[in-house]
């Protein structure tokens, strides 16, 4: 019985297991295989710039750095909504709020240089403690018209804006600037596998396969660093901004048919 038992199990269909096989490229007789990684681009003015906007507002509680942040966001909201960004274009990253700690240390020593005297430390230190509190609001910001970028800039500090980062130019339809790229890495994999073969004394017979992999080289990023609240406000012209040029790219990876 144990033995019909033992059969019955080893005749019942198994569940199926999902698997993912990749089959090895079937080569001619005598053939040889070839693996290589192209990259090619295209370059492009952009038309898009990418930055982030940001307040920072600190108090002595938390209900009045979030209230001063609020306040102080609502009117660079307002004013890059005047100027023509959409609201589409407009997403907030980060809310935070820290409290701020005092430095028992640093400030007896800055007491004791101001006295003239010299700093002796305790014999049980002080710990840090709270003193205020410290709010910050993020905002992505997507320009459309590239030509407006330093006025928008000089617009949000003058409103309340004191750490701006960016822009990050880019395009924002890449599709046929990236089918550029593709065909000239294509091009770039076959005229180095050319070379392999004529060096090897073989020939390329056919492709077994192509993988790709890329998308956006970004060039030199422009850091506008805003200025901090109480500062003069920004002098005419507006910030420089030059948008230059990007390039979108793909790298390939290819395997060819080498024969005799």
């Amino acid at each position: 019985m144990r033995i019909a038992c033992l059969w019955l199990l080893l005749c019942l269909p198994l569940p199926a297991i999902a698997q993912t096989t990749v089959a090895a490229p079937a080569l001619a007789p005598g053939a040889a295989l070839l693996s290589v990684t192209a990259e090619g681009q295209s370059r492009r003015t952009p038309d898009l710039a990418l930055f982030s906007a940001g307040v920072v507002t600190q108090a002595t509680t938390a209900a009045a750095a979030l209230s001063a942040n609020a306040e102080r966001m609502d009117r660079v909201i307002a004013a890059l909504r005047s100027v023509g960004i959409e609201t589409r274009d407009l997403q907030t990253t980060a809310v935070s709020l820290q409290p701020r700690y005092s430095d028992p240390e640093r400030d007896a020593q800055i007491r004791a240089r101001e006295l003239r005297q010299p700093y002796i430390p305790p014999a049980q230190p002080e710990a840090p403690r709270i003193i205020g509190y410290e709010a910050r609001n993020t905002l992505n910001v997507r320009v459309r018209r590239l030509g407006q970028m330093g006025r928008i800039i000089d617009t949000l500090v003058r409103e309340g804006a004191n750490q701006i980062d960016g822009p990050n130019f880019t395009v924002d339809d890449q599709r046929a600037a990236l089918d550029e790229a593709r065909a000239e890495a294509i091009a770039n994999a076959r005229a180095r596998a050319e070379l392999y073969a004529r060096a090897a004394g073989l020939r390329v017979a056919r492709i077994l396969s192509i993988s790709e992999s890329g998308g956006f080289y970004p060039m030199q990023q422009i850091i506008v660093t805003g200025r901090m609240a109480g500062m003069a406000p920004p002098p005419p012209p507006p910030t420089p901004i030059a948008p230059g040029e990007v390039a979108l790219g793909v790298s390939v990876s290819v395997q060819f048919e080498l024969s005799p």
